[in-house]
């Protein structure tokens, strides 16, 4: 010991990077560690990925601290210093504060809930669960044409919520505003195909009609927004080559692809049953004149 002691007077500073060496040694083996022990009890995998990189960032930090503290004797400004750490901390968490905060921030203000067609970050669906990091949807559309499912299930970070706009197709007013065109040749009894018309959308929309007009009547007293026309509308317009008769109406958010099957079955059926008074048009070709072609046939 008495030899060991007179060396290290002899050499302090071999003696104090040996120790500095030896810190550093103990601070990686706690990250280890600890990456080792999150890996296990998380299951996760973006929270197990991002607690592990929180915890070897921190130790980053604490060895630099500790660099500073070894080998200037002390911290003469520690407030700073506890200032970038913090800093990094929240730098690095940033996601998982703004996560959290998300999830508070839908709760509190019903953002959404379970239940709700959503659109966000350019993704459409039913929302199936919300919870503390991750908002889960049942995605709708993209490969798969109208409204129907993908089959595919997202998870969307909650700090979504802040980053950008938010379409809800059911909050408050469960219904949206559909329209198709139908093109009537010229020539077609135009009253009997808009009586036909009118009378199958009054017919076949009559339940959403009714429901939407009470529900309306919350959001008109809710929000600023001046009242709305509910009942089916039919416009029309001339063409070039037909009659455009635009059919405007309001249909549950989710049964709008059938809604638009249904009227144009029975409308299509109802045209066929008036015996050519009405004819569905098609894009046609007039020709205005033929040129004169000579033939001249020798012997």
């Amino acid at each position: 010991m008495d030899q060991i002691k007179n060396w290290i007077i002899e050499n302090p500073t071999i003696y104090s990077i040996a120790k500095f060496i030896l810190i550093v040694i103990i601070v990686f083996l706690i990250i280890q560690f600890l990456r080792r022990y999150l890996r296990k009890k998380i299951t996760e995998t973006t929270a197990r990925y991002k607690s592990q990189k929180t915890v070897e960032f921190i130790g980053y930090v604490l060895l630099v601290i500790i660099s500073f503290s070894y080998f200037t004797g002390n911290i003469k400004d520690l407030t700073l210093a506890i200032g970038l750490l913090s800093a990094g901390i929240a730098f690095t968490l940033q996601e998982l504060i703004l996560s959290i905060a998300g999830s508070v921030y839908i709760f509190i203000v019903s953002v959404y809930k379970p239940g709700d067609r959503i659109e966000i970050n350019g993704i459409k669906g039913d929302v199936i669960d919300v919870d503390s990091m991750y908002t889960t949807m049942m995605e709708i559309g993209q490969w798969v044409s109208s409204d129907n499912y993908s089959g595919r299930i997202v998870k969307l970070s909650n700090a979504f919520v802040f980053k950008g706009p938010i379409y809800n197709y059911s909050q408050d007013f469960p219904f949206i505003w559909d329209e198709f065109n139908i093109p009537i040749r010229y020539g077609s009894d135009v009253e009997l195909a808009k009586s036909i018309v009118v009378d199958i959308a009054s017919i076949t929309l009559s339940e959403f009609t009714a429901n939407s007009k009470a529900q309306w009547k919350d959001v008109v007293n809710k929000y600023y927004i001046e009242d709305a026309q509910v009942d089916p509308t039919l416009a029309i317009t001339l063409t070039d080559n037909w009659i455009q008769f635009n059919l405007r109406y309001i249909v549950d958010y989710k049964k709008r692809r059938f809604t638009k099957h249904e009227l144009n079955d029975s409308i299509i059926k109802a045209f066929e049953a008036t015996n050519g008074k009405i004819i569905l048009a098609s894009t046609t070709i007039e020709l205005v004149k033929i040129p004169e072609i000579k033939v001249d046939i020798n012997k």
